[in-house]
């Protein structure tokens, strides 16, 4: 059965063996594309993105009853904003953001008493304009932008120290800072709506 048959008008270009082509699928020269060389376009494509793609943090996503052990809201109600710290025996704490991610760690024997720092295998935020997971160690913070997360202001996490400036720039934020400059002080003015 052939399903092309009176569509000619619709497609008039043939391949080789005389099969319809869609329309729109043309190389550089604007020749019509056969399967082989859509295949082939397909393969080169997915081939340079993949190396961007694997540069996200491997890390678990948060179940639908997986709450916040800072502030106890649900965590995957706000995928843009998760942070994760994933400990070596496997088990993961999930956050609404990352502040809470930092008030967790600078708190820890109140919110994992069974789990010490040591045993953190891996500690992951959402980054702002990519939406994926990057390093909580290596992202730049931006605080006191007009971009509020679930708990208000928060540390915004972004994956380089241009795309931070740009944020701060287009979001009126007030500084940028690092993991290790992020402190309990820090975390309290945020809190009260303060970027000292």
């Amino acid at each position: 059965m052939n399903l092309w048959k009176g569509a000619e008008p619709l497609f008039p270009s043939l391949d080789k063996e005389g099969q319809r082509e869609a329309p729109g699928r043309f190389d550089r020269a604007g020749h019509p594309l056969g399967r082989g060389g859509m295949l082939t376009a397909f393969l080169l494509i997915f081939s340079l993105l993949t190396p961007a793609w694997s540069k996200g943090l491997q890390l678990p996503a948060p179940g639908p009853k997986d709450t916040c052990p800072v502030c106890g809201m649900f965590v995957s109600l706000y995928p843009d904003w998760v942070a994760t710290v994933l400990y070596k025996d496997g088990y993961a704490h999930h956050f609404d953001g990352a502040k809470d991610l930092f008030k967790y760690l600078l708190n820890r024997p109140k919110y994992a008493p069974n789990h010490a720092q040591t045993d953190i295998a891996a500690m992951g935020v959402t980054e702002y304009y990519g939406v994926t997971r990057i390093d909580a160690r290596s992202a730049w913070y931006v605080i006191g932008s007009d971009t509020l997360g679930p708990m208000g202001h928060e540390l915004v996490p972004l994956a380089t120290q241009a795309e931070a400036e740009e944020f701060l720039k287009d979001h009126q934020g007030q500084r940028i800072v690092r993991f290790d400059d992020v402190d309990l002080k820090l975390l309290e003015t945020l809190d009260h709506g303060k970027f000292e």
